[in-house]
């Protein structure tokens, strides 16, 4: 059985951290499907044709990398797909809390795991009070800050 993940989101192919998140994901999994949201109700910068363009552009020579539209719910367009998995980009800890709260929902409902992987460490951001604390006790605080 072929191990497919859903990567959901608006995803905007200028935010930081996706690329980086399909890229670690790609070894894991023998098929990977980035699924842009669409949000009738907001408007983003670029239309869902667009943001869907360069996403395809960034991975034309990755065959096991998909681009998809969805509007329901993000466990239903999974098992739409038959993806056994979720993935998540986790930037922060923050970021992980909420996405943890997620997961154990969507496992609930539908039995779909999700994988979190965070964003290479350059990517990442912390809390300013956490860099608060680091600089108190004098410590390097020049890679937190980008």
């Amino acid at each position: 059985m072929k191990r497919i993940a859903l990567f959901p989101g608006t995803f905007d192919p200028f935010t930081i951290g996706h690329a980086s998140v399909v890229k670690r994901a790609l070894p894991l999994f023998d098929r990977i499907v980035i699924a842009i949201g669409i949000n009738e109700g907001k408007h983003a910068m670029l239309s869902v044709e667009e943001r869907m363009a360069q996403i395809e552009a960034i991975y034309k020579d990755e065959p096991r990398v998909e681009v998809k539209s969805y509007n329901k719910l993000t466990t239903d367009f999974a098992q739409e797909l038959k993806a056994q998995f979720i993935l998540r980009g986790i930037r922060s800890i923050r970021d992980f809390e909420y996405e943890r709260d997620i997961a154990d929902l969507n496992r609930q409902l539908t039995g779909i795991e999700t994988v979190f992987l965070f964003t290479e460490p350059q990517l990442a951001y912390v809390s300013s009070s956490a860099v608060r604390e680091l600089k108190t006790f004098g410590k390097d605080i020049s890679s937190f800050i980008p």
